[in-house]
């Protein structure tokens, strides 16, 4: 019997149009006779809907779900019909998706799910705690300084420019596809960059500009994972640095290859470390990790995405896809990862034997 894969898209984030775009291609070339999709959309308001099919009207075309709580046994429930799901698929990027809250909601009721869980998820999805984690295992990553809310009136352009430089990024903590970054070059620059930061966050991270190429890997699988060979960037001098909008709007905006031109020995470094930042941020089943390399050769992670991007221009499925894994097969894989992994959990015991009277 072919198995039922909820696919969740959508979701209250800003990267919400993302996610649907992402949904789409793995809804639409998800192998059909091993596995049953069910488009499961969550408004930018919360609310969760069937859909019958990926879609950007997700209220307008979706019949909204109810939940019946009951571990291992869940149901999901329109007027018309219960569903049960065999295994879950978060498509899911940035706030609520990609930050362990879904990831922990999945775990109560004890279901299968694709990725990685709740201690990864929170742990990469915060730029502040990724970097410290990437830190204390030995990783290089860019200087930065961090700032709460109510530290904002604190924030000093001239010691910033003292201990980092100028240019420098003025990030929020826990978004993706770069929004809410901004590039500072002047005083003049500085104040917006901290309020678009501080818009989306209440925490910011103002970080050391890295010049150098943008480099991406992919890292598949578990015990032990493996990374594929590097991607590399190359975003037009019209863009500051690779913006959200040249990530998804301006088609030409960007030059993207697959494989990255590299000598073999920088190759194998990239990959060497992001399997090492892989492990370093808990991380299960796939994630895509970004970097930077100098002209001196120097590499540093930027980031991990645990829940990368399956768009048409998204460098994940395409670094697979050069090491000769088709988008249908990777999915599959992806479903297999995850069933195995949640086979292997099954082994720890969730209960005490004691005296104790209650």
């Amino acid at each position: 019997m072919r198995k039922t894969v909820f696919i969740l898209y959508g979701g209250r984030s800003v990267e919400h149009a993302v996610s649907v775009n992402s949904a789409r291609n793995i809804f639409q070339f998800i192998d059909r006779k091993k596995y049953n999709p069910v488009a499961i959309g969550i408004s930018e308001s919360g609310v969760w809907y069937h859909t019958g099919e990926v879609t950007s009207e997700i209220k307008k075309k979706g019949e909204p779900l109810r939940l019946s709580l009951n571990s291992g046994k869940p149901v999901f429930e329109t007027q018309k019909k219960k569903i049960k799901a065999d295994i879950i698929f978060p498509v899911l990027h940035g706030t609520d998706g990609e930050d362990g809250s879904i990831q922990g909601l999945i775990k109560a009721i004890n279901l299968p799910m694709v990725g990685t869980g709740v201690l990864g998820s929170a742990m990469s999805m915060s730029k502040l705690v990724a970097k410290k984690m990437l830190m204390d295992a030995g990783i290089p990553v860019s200087d930065y300084i961090s700032f709460s809310y109510p530290e904002k009136k604190a924030i000093v352009f001239s010691e910033l420019e003292k201990k980092l430089g100028l240019p420098f990024m003025v990030k929020s903590a826990n978004l993706g596809s770069s929004v809410g970054v901004s590039k500072v070059k002047s005083e003049q620059d500085f104040k917006k960059a901290v309020n678009e930061a501080f818009r989306y966050d209440d925490c910011i991270l103002i970080e050391k500009f890295i010049r150098g190429r943008e480099i991406e890997c992919a890292v598949l699988g578990n015990a032990p994972p493996r990374a594929s060979r590097p991607g590399e960037i190359i975003v037009s001098k019209e863009y500051e640095f690779y913006t959200f909008d040249a990530k998804y709007v301006d088609n030409q905006a960007v030059q993207i290859n697959v494989p990255a031109i590299l000598d073999e020995a920088i190759s194998q470094k990239i990959q060497a470390l992001s399997v090492r930042a892989y492990r370093a941020l808990f991380c299960e089943d796939f994630a895509r990790v970004d970097l930077f390399l100098t002209a001196e050769g120097q590499v540093y992670v930027n980031e991990i995405n645990t829940i990368p991007g399956f768009t048409n221009s998204s460098m994940f499925p395409m670094m697979w896809k050069e090491r000769g894994i088709s988008f249908p097969n990777l999915i599959s894989r992806l479903i297999e990862l995850a069933e195995k992994r949640f086979k292997k959990s099954l082994r720890i015991n969730r209960g005490y034997a004691s005296s104790l009277k209650y």
